[in-house]
């Protein structure tokens, strides 16, 4: 494990505590507080046209809590019920200085970002990125004027963005240790996950329910636990379903690496599984692996994220395989619940509900 890997590991332990640690760092806390409620209190940006409903799917917790798997799952059903998806994010880790970049389908993760080449990879659907988001909701709309949905990653701190419909994402974490950065892991307070429209909880095997505020209506209350649902060979593209990979290959040896937020929750679904991992390697989120990285395992089979394949196209290592998890949903029918949702939006509704517009603040 990476020394940053290390010291995120740390600041975790810390933020689930109300430590000395924290105990230090509570006045930058309340100053962060302040600053993040009056933000909230700043009127949506004002849009030159009316764009089309807009999900926003987001938390409020730093680290992966699993937003990337519900916007796929979202992008999935919505084009089985006749929407046409677009999904705008910010591109984290890649600079953006100009215009927004918009693309669809296998994109460059230097350009777009981890992130965005994998939702664009895996959902089919175009994609925009740009850190304010506005910016890339117009490019969206005007390269792609068929979209009549759109699906915003990572979207719910930037305040100048309209949304119709909140999800929340956040894990066995729940608010840690109740407190806004850097004293705590939140970006907002605890009670933001009380006004979601829907809070989805991402559980591992054997986790339950952290203790935390829910939305009014508990049946907008959704858990998830993602499940490996194939296995792809990076070097080739050959694929084997889960269902096949023990049969064959449970006697063989097997490592891992991992560079997302909670590395530890993909080792222990591949143990879960099945899997005795003889060796794990945890990178910090977004990182890059290398040949290196791989060079020093000695495993048969070499397995990696989905996240992290779309980084690692260069690697020529036929011991990697790629681990696609699809997410299991309590209740499984909580889309048909959006899908009604959007429907029920009327152009009415939206308008007055925010002030649409477009600005580039």
């Amino acid at each position: 494990m990476s020394l940053r890997a290390h010291l995120e590991q740390w600041l975790h332990r810390q933020w689930n505590k109300r430590g000395l640690f924290s105990c230090l760092l509570r006045p930058l806390s309340l100053l962060a507080q302040c600053y993040t409620q009056r933000k909230a209190t700043q009127p949506r940006a004002t849009l030159s046209f009316t764009p089309p409903p807009i999900i926003v799917v987001g938390n409020i917790i730093i680290g992966g809590a699993g937003k990337t798997p519900v916007v796929l799952a979202l992008c999935e059903f919505l084009k089985s019920q006749g929407w046409q998806p677009g999904i705008i994010s910010r591109g984290y880790g890649v600079t953006i200085d100009g215009e927004p970049r918009v693309g669809q389908g296998q994109l460059d993760a230097t350009q777009f970002g981890d992130e965005p080449a994998l939702l664009a990879e895996q959902s089919q659907v175009p994609i925009a990125v740009h850190p304010k988001r506005v910016l890339a909701l117009q490019a969206l709309c005007a390269q792609h004027p068929e979209i009549n949905v759109i699906i915003a990653d990572d979207g719910l701190q930037h305040q100048a963005l309209p949304r119709d419909v909140e999800i929340i994402v956040q894990d066995t974490r729940g608010v840690g240790n109740g407190l806004i950065l850097p004293a705590g892991p939140l970006r907002e307070m605890p009670y933001r996950l009380s006004q979601a429209d829907w809070l989805i909880t991402q559980l591992a095997p054997g986790q339950s329910l952290p203790n935390t505020p829910t939305p009014n209506r508990k049946d907008r209350c959704v858990s998830m636990r993602l499940w490996p649902s194939y296995f792809k060979q990076l070097s080739t593209g050959k694929i084997i379903q889960a269902s096949d990979w023990l049969p064959h290959h449970a006697t063989d040896s097997h490592s891992a690496v991992a560079a997302i937020g909670q590395p530890d929750r993909f080792f222990s679904m591949l143990n879960e599984f099945g899997l005795d991992l003889e060796q794990q390697i945890a990178l910090p989120d977004h990182a890059q692996p290398t040949v290196a990285d791989f060079a020093q395992l000695s495993s048969q089979f070499l397995l990696i994220t989905a996240k992290d394949a779309v980084k690692c196209q260069s690697i020529s290592d036929p011991r990697i395989w790629v681990v696609y998890a699809h997410p299991q949903f309590t209740p499984a029918d909580w889309l048909l619940g959006v899908h009604q949702q959007l429907q029920s939006l009327t152009l009415v509704d939206r308008t007055s509900r925010e002030n649409y517009g477009i600005t580039s603040t």
